[in-house]
């Protein structure tokens, strides 16, 4: 099995509902995101060309960056917490996995300051 990681950053701004006083304040982090993918066949000695993840990476993290989470779509039955943001980055970035590659989305982890983040394994990597 092979795992690579591509780290992205991004800064945006989220209030959390119903989670503690304090967080319920519109506030902003300057995100950083550890995504990894895995698989167990290489293709000319590659999982998949490190270009090809950070550009698929880079396409959901602009969709995020310098924004109000809250209103954002995929925020609106949801907090926009570090957990469903990566949630939302491991399920965007599967859709643009193509049926001929042979790796997958094994977690992502979303830092909102130094010393606190949030990972998400998705349901097929357990």
């Amino acid at each position: 099995m092979y795992e690579l990681k591509v780290l992205a950053r991004f800064a945006a701004a989220h209030q959390l509902k119903m989670v503690t006083e304090k967080c319920e304040n519109l506030h902003g982090h300057n995100w950083k995101i550890e995504f990894h993918v895995a698989g167990a066949e290489l293709k000319s000695g590659v999982l998949v060309d490190f270009g090809i993840v950070r550009q698929r990476l880079n396409e959901i993290i602009d969709t995020l960056d310098h924004k109000f989470l809250n209103e954002l779509p995929a925020f609106e039955n949801a907090n926009p917490s570090s957990e469903q943001i990566a949630k939302y980055i491991a399920d965007e970035f599967g859709k643009r996995i193509g049926d001929d590659e042979a790796y997958y989305v094994s977690r992502v982890s979303v830092w909102e300051s130094d010393d606190a983040c949030a990972t998400y394994f998705p349901p097929e990597t357990l």
